[in-house]
């Protein structure tokens, strides 16, 4: 477990996510220029809107806003560059506000006609909650699935749809250092995995394909496992290809990576941390990573993982893939079908997460309040 202490941290958003993260002190008290380009970026970060602590965002079918989760319990509109005044879901009163808790993640039903959010309740378990959404009004609220949490770390909290049409789910090992429990490589429990689920169900369906449904003792949700805290992953929208950044532990962080419908794959926690053996754990049939890279160099600290671009807007990023790291603040980008370090194009104070358009279009968002657009840096 790395020591967290936010001392001389970047102000109470910053501290909430390095302890969720569970980030080094040196890298948490390391400022970074907010949305500066790199030299010679392709790319701009023009801002968009400012909110209360943005982690996720998504939209929603024939509906050009943009809807973005803050970490403080509210789910905003954002239309035009300007935010809606009342929220379309406040479970403010209801998530706990430790950590790296609260609200984490949300998602649109591909028919438009519900929403998801991914939360932790006042004791840090956590929800994954439906309502029916006609664009106005968020009604019918039921809960789909709950997890209770050890601990109150490494919760994960992406929600996406795949380009199956079901509900992938990121669960972190459930917390503490190390994974004590040994649930990365347990596929008795839903901690350490991604979950593949059809929420439209009583309270949901387990699709008749999932990797586990025909073996004992494991649960039948399981998508993916071995995986410490896949804080986001996302669909690449051409090919369907799954990309995870799983943040790391002591040494490394990491980019994991699926071909589409490829499920039961084992992402090495905590027997392998990156591509490296975890205290004498023996990584044998894991998956390596795409994408590696240290902890603590230039204050590296948390991988944030983005989405591969395929817009219009910006012809320099054409099919490659965005990622960045939350303490360092870069943003790097690197072809998706030779992924490595890649380069940089720019620095986001406090990245917490991306966020993709109908049309392909990127977007970055600060735990500090900036809605970012990516675009073109000339024309």
């Amino acid at each position: 477990m790395r020591n967290v202490s936010i001392s001389r941290g970047t102000g109470p958003g910053a501290a909430a996510l390095c302890a969720a993260l569970l980030v080094s002190v040196s890298a948490c008290s390391t400022p970074t220029p907010t949305a500066a380009p790199a030299a010679a970026s392709p790319v701009r970060f023009t801002e968009l809107a400012r909110l209360d602590m943005p982690v996720a965002m998504a939209v929603r079918k024939g509906d050009q806003t943009l809807y973005v989760a803050e970490q403080t319990g509210r789910l905003r509109a954002v239309k035009d560059g300007k935010v809606a005044p009342e929220p379309v879901v406040d479970l403010s009163s209801e998530v706990s506000g430790g950590n790296e808790q609260g609200l984490l993640g949300v998602a649109f039903h591909p028919d438009g006609g519900h929403l998801y959010l991914d939360w932790t309740d006042a004791e840090g378990h956590t929800h994954v909650t439906e309502w029916a959404f006609d664009g106005v009004r968020a009604t019918n609220r039921r809960d789909v699935l709950f997890q209770r949490q050890p601990y109150a770390n490494h919760n994960g909290g992406q929600l996406a749809f795949g380009p199956d049409g079901y509900l992938y789910i990121a669960l972190g090992d459930g917390g503490s250092g190390g994974d004590p429990q040994g649930n990365g490589q347990n596929t008795g429990t839903w901690l350490g995995k991604i979950l593949r689920i059809d929420p439209r169900g009583t309270p949901y369906r387990v699709p008749e394909d999932n990797p586990f449904t025909a073996t004992q003792g494991a649960k039948p949700e399981i998508w993916a496992y071995g995986l410490r805290n896949p804080w986001r992953f996302s669909f690449d929208r051409k090919t369907g290809d799954m990309w995870i950044g799983d943040v790391g532990q002591d040494s490394w962080e990491e980019v994991d990576f699926a071909p589409k419908g490829k499920g039961g794959v084992n992402y090495g926690w905590n027997r392998r941390e990156g591509k490296h053996d975890f205290r004498g754990g023996q990584a044998t049939g894991t998956a390596e990573p795409v994408i590696e890279y240290p902890l603590h160099e230039g204050g590296n600290c948390s991988v944030i993982a983005g989405h591969v671009y395929r817009g219009t807007r910006v012809p320099a990023l054409s099919g490659r893939f965005l990622y960045g790291d939350f303490c360092a603040g870069w943003v790097k980008t690197t072809p998706a079908d030779r992924p490595g370090a890649g380069e940089e194009v720019g620095r986001i104070e406090q990245l917490s997460s991306f966020g993709e358009d109908h049309d392909g279009e990127l977007y970055a968002l600060s735990l500090s309040g900036p809605l970012y657009r990516i675009e073109a840096a000339t024309g």
